[in-house]
């Protein structure tokens, strides 16, 4: 590789959280005109060292070349003046701002009187959007949108910066096939006019179909960095993510599942024609205790307001709820977690408080009935550690703040605030969203111990990986209806795909 072709070189790159070593000794090199995509597990190191580059993280060890010269960025702006863009896994667009405003975020244009020159933002936002592929209107406000098109939004505004190095981190985990194909076309061509972007995924159909490079990353370190090529399959590509002894999760990872529901056990979870304009229409369905349904379907098919309505996040206009055999509204959140429905949304950002510590966030739906008069901080404590060796969170210690901890364990923190008291009904959206193969794993053993322990659970999911490794029983949505159920059966990836 001649010096000239490379853009990014990296060497003997170190990093620690709070006496946890995330980066040992990574050595990493990206060339121009490269698509060069990072996998391994959740805390494996590649969100952190994307992060350096981005300026996000200032504090490491090892040096940094860009474009030959040394560079130490201290901060996500500095990084972005050297055209180095990152779209996070969590979004960082503001939902309660427009389109036009969300791509011109920080760079308003001004009119000669100093005014904000509100038509040329909508033009150029148009004009940005349709390089996408998108056709919207740029005054709609973000947040009506769903995550798919506002992660979209967010890569418009990157390239919109002038970025020449453009890092995505799960950039597909909220996307349709449809909307898929249209950004790996996109990253195609900014691939052709020379620039180099990094892609961060665990979906290794992704990888394998976009990816020109790929590093693998365990344990804070490089495994190994590849050319795609035909030798390099889902199963080589997992064998070096975990190692070996991971046979059965790899199998389920790549195969087909057998359905099996419990017949005699007690409907805790009962739905009939539930429907919301715009979002779902006419959906009825059963959960029963320890049992598993999931609800799969493309980004916008109805499933996440369906999840949203049945925790009285969303108001439906007609149908009927039972929970345990009793008639329910559900027309707030307190009405349904009264009525002994948990819920887990798709978004951990708005789930959970990263700037405090953990134990805070595990305690925070059960305060009162901690204490009715005021706070119990070592109660508090004592449960957050009881549930980070239930779960097995990697973490220094219940103090350690939220953010600090990588996204799979911050999911477990999402699911740990509920399992003090169990609930009659878990509802689950996205529950493996960006995470690796590992963290899944995790994931599927907790939500299984939970459904031994007799909770109906629902779990919504766009990823069929993340269905067919879970549920005892399957419905698939399409645009707003339920378009088949699978139970009692053998089912495939393919069959599944082919019902949405």
């Amino acid at each position: 590789m001649s010096e000239a072709a490379i853009r990014l070189k990296m060497s003997h790159i170190s990093k620690s959280f709070g006496g946890v070593e995330a980066l040992r000794g990574v050595d990493f090199t990206l060339r121009r005109g490269e698509i060069h995509a990072l996998v391994g597990e959740n805390g494996a190191g590649k969100s952190t060292l994307m992060k350096i580059i981005a300026g996000v993280h200032s504090g490491f060890d090892g040096d940094m070349l860009l474009d030959g010269k040394p560079v130490h960025f201290r901060s996500a702006r500095e990084a972005l003046a050297h055209g180095i863009g990152m779209v996070h896994q969590e979004l960082s667009v503001v939902p309660q701002l427009t389109v036009a405003e969300n791509v011109y975020l920080g760079v308003q244009p001004v009119t000669g009187f100093g005014a904000v020159d509100w038509a040329s933002m909508a033009r150029g936002a148009r004009e940005q959007l349709k390089k996408l592929g998108l056709e919207l209107d740029p005054w709609i406000t973000l947040g009506e949108l769903p995550i798919g098109i506002q992660q979209l939004v967010e890569l418009s505004r990157v390239l919109f910066s002038g970025a020449s190095i453009i890092i995505l981190d799960e950039p597909t985990s909220a996307l349709s096939p449809p909307e898929i194909e249209r950004l790996f076309r996109s990253l195609r061509k900014l691939r052709d006019a020379g620039n180099s972007i990094i892609f961060i995924s665990h979906f290794l159909e992704d990888v394998l179909t976009i990816a020109d490079q790929i590093t693998i990353f365990r344990n804070g370190r490089k495994v190994v960095t590849h050319a795609v090529s035909p030798e390099i399959d889902k199963a080589w590509i997992i064998q070096r993510m975990i190692g070996k002894g991971h046979e059965e999760l790899e199998s389920s990872y790549l195969g087909d599942v057998a359905l099996a529901s419990p017949k005699d056990a007690k409907t805790v979870l009962e739905a009939q024609g539930l429907s919301k304009a715009g979002s779902f229409e006419d959906v009825s369905l059963t959960v029963r205790s320890g049992e598993i349904l999931g609800i799969y379907g493309f980004m916008g098919c109805g499933q996440i307001e369906l999840a949203r309505a049945l925790f009285g996040k969303m108001k439906y206009d007609k149908g009927s709820v039972r929970v345990d055999g009793v008639a329910r509204r559900l027309s707030n959140t307190a009405h349904a977690a009264g009525a002994g429905i948990a819920y887990v949304p798709e978004s951990r950002r708005s789930m959970l408080f990263h700037h405090e510590p953990i134990y805070k966030n595990t305690s925070i739906a059960i305060l009162d009935r901690l204490s009715k008069l005021w706070l119990k901080p070592d109660a508090e404590r004592a449960i957050a550690a009881k549930h980070i060796e239930r779960l097995s969170i990697k973490t220094p210690g219940t103090e350690a703040l939220l953010g600090n901890l990588s996204g799979g364990n911050q999911q477990k923190v999402g699911v740990a605030k509920w399992l003090t008291f169990l609930p009659k009904v878990l509802i689950l959206s996205e529950p493996t969203r960006g995470m690796d193969v590992g963290a899944k794993e995790d994931v599927v053993k907790i939500v299984r111990n939970l459904r031994d322990q007799g909770v109906g659970i629902l779990v919504i999911s766009t990823e069929p990986e993340t269905v067919l490794s879970l549920a005892d029983r399957i419905m698939v949505m399409r645009k707003g209806i339920v378009s088949q159920e699978f139970a009692n059966e053998t089912i495939s990836k393919d069959r599944l795909l082919a019902a949405a």
